[in-house]
């Protein structure tokens, strides 16, 4: 006689399952659409914590940033309606970075569906263009089958966010469990002949050179490229804010690809006669508005690598097209050695041009932000995490600080303000020890400014460098150029940081010049609760070789 399983309702076995998952961590805002939810979570508070945040878009940024550390799905909880519409911006960032994430949205119940009942949304529409897959849980005694479905499909092939919607009455109704064990993490293979005529088109290559980027990179798969690629001598530039897949230190590494670029690594990429693109979708900031290659076809030949091949050919049509994971790809480099024609001074050359690219620049004003940024390896460990938002401030940051081993750069690739301080937060969650510092512009800073209150509430306070300069920095710049002296908009009023930073029990420190912030660095390195440094630049230091007035003069 088969045993009647105990019923619980569905918050429990909801619960349940992300712990069989191997979800550790949650972030989210409480909300009343996911009551039961919350209370499954009591019964697992030694094993899964719930981090409340203060706005959701702050909590969707948290949850990718720890996904992109922990190479786990980051998991955030919101409610309906407004909540979903603030959890978007995090989502959109998951997506356009290839980071798996889970977003657990409450819905109206089954029985109002499509009255458009209070906070209704159909987020079949409102994420169908940044997730993977938008499923809507409508039966309890399903709840296992749709976890594990979401589980699997945001770590599959080209990783990225899922969406659950949770009616509510489905929360509530009363089910027996059908536990199922953790999600497979499934990795396109590698076609080995495929592989072997790729390589065999690289290794006769007079000037190769390799482009490795995406989401999707593991420690394994970034020593196997450098292990290989410095012992062949080839040079290696990454994508746009993937700086961190080659410690900028090591002898392979020629630079990154984004906004202002390195121009003589430019021009050694146009150069190359094979291009070896590795988890890079080779977007709209890596090529320079697609401007880097013709389209649809290059003139160099381009062996395109990526984990998805969905993507492959959505551009540009590569010579070769191989559908593998970066683990799968470089593990299989090993072997591959270039011919004898091949001339190995080329990865000299090319970290040399790096090299002297981020020597400090002069800038209007008292505050020499490129010296400072330069300077921060003397204050700081190699594996210290340096997270941006976004802004002109960032440009500083990505050329002049030499990144370090794998998972010490947090930044998003698809543009999105307010991101360095959540996952600033994230990263102290992650690993408390571990120095964390925080870049960001003063407009940046204060969007999700709100969640110094998480930080200080689970003692997860990062070091902060606010870049203050009174402005929308990005636009007024694009202004200037555009619109010569007709301003609308982009000037800013910001409170005192200083005193900020004090009602949040930090310290804060103030630097105008460039002396004084060797005492501020290392006072705040002391402070175990971590600080503000308000570096206040001239609002004509618009970029690290331009003076903001100099820009209308330009297009001129």
């Amino acid at each position: 006689m088969t045993q009647t399983k105990a019923k619980i309702h569905g918050g429990k076995i909801l619960a349940n399952a992300l712990v069989r998952q191997g979800v550790e961590i949650a972030f989210g805002v409480p909300g009343e659409s996911f009551l039961p939810l919350l209370d499954g979570l009591v019964d697992h508070a030694d094993r899964l914590r719930f981090i409340t945040c203060r706005q959701e878009g702050g909590a969707s940024y948290m949850a990718e940033a720890y996904a992109k550390l922990s190479n786990k799905p980051g998991v955030v909880m919101v409610t309906r309606g407004p909540g979903a519409a603030n959890a978007l911006i995090g989502i959109h960032t998951a997506f356009q970075d290839s980071t798996p994430m889970i977003l657990l949205i409450g819905q109206v119940g089954t029985d109002m569906v499509g009255r458009e009942a209070f906070q209704e949304m159909d987020y079949r529409k409102v994420y169908s263009e940044c997730a993977k897959w938008v499923g809507s849980i409508d039966r309890a005694d399903r709840i296992d089958e749709y976890v594990s479905h979401a589980f699997h499909l945001a770590q599959s092939g080209r990783k990225g966010p899922v969406v659950l919607a949770l009616p509510e009455d489905v929360l509530y109704q009363l089910a027996e469990e059908k536990p199922l064990p953790a999600a497979h993490i499934v990795e396109a293979g590698l076609d080995q002949s495929l592989f072997a005529e790729a390589m065999f088109a690289f290794t006769q290559a007079k000037q190769p050179m390799v482009v490795a980027g995406g989401g999707g990179w593991n420690q394994f798969a970034c020593a196997q490229l450098i292990e290989w690629a410095e012992r062949e001598s080839i040079p290696v530039a990454t994508s746009f804010r993937s700086q961190d897949i080659v410690d900028n230190l090591r002898p392979c590494f020629a630079g990154d690809l984004g906004i202002a670029a390195n121009p003589l690594l430019t021009q050694r990429v146009q150069a190359a006669d094979v291009l070896l693109v590795i988890g890079e979708r080779l977007g709209e900031m890596t090529t320079a508005g697609y401007s880097l290659f013709s389209v649809p076809e290059a003139s160099t030949k381009i062996i395109h690598v990526l984990p998805s091949g969905d993507e492959l050919g959505r551009v540009y049509r590569p010579a070769f097209a191989i559908n593998s994971s970066m683990t799968n790809f470089c593990k299989a480099l090993k072997p591959i050695k270039m011919l004898d024609q091949y001339d190995r001074m080329q990865m000299q050359q090319a970290h040399a041009e790096y090299l002297g690219f981020t020597k400090p620049t002069q800038i209007h004003g008292d505050l020499q932000l490129s010296e400072i940024v330069a300077s921060l390896p003397q204050y700081i460990p190699r594996d210290s995490i340096i997270t941006n938002g976004a802004g002109n401030f960032a440009t500083w940051a990505h050329r002049f600080y030499p990144y370090g081993p794998f998972k010490t750069q947090l930044a998003p690739a698809n543009g999105s303000m307010g991101y360095g301080l959540p996952a600033a937060i994230a990263a102290k969650l992650v690993d408390p020890n571990k120095t964390v510092i925080a870049f960001c512009g003063d407009g940046d800073f204060m969007m999700n400014c709100q969640e110094l209150a998480t930080a200080l509430r689970y003692q997860a306070q990062p070091i902060i460098l606010i870049i203050n300069n009174g402005m929308y920095g990005t636009i007024r710049m694009h202004q200037e150029r555009e619109f010569t002296t007709r301003i609308s908009g982009t000037e800013l009023t910001n409170p005192d940081f200083i005193k900020f930073a004090e009602s949040f029990s930090m310290p804060g420190y103030r630097v105008s010049k460039t002396k004084e912030f060797a005492a501020a660095m290392q006072s705040a390195l002391k402070s175990k609760s971590g600080a503000i440094i308000e570096l206040v630049i001239n609002p004509e230091a618009i970029t690290p070789s331009k003076k903001l007035s100099e820009l209308g003069q330009i297009k001129k």
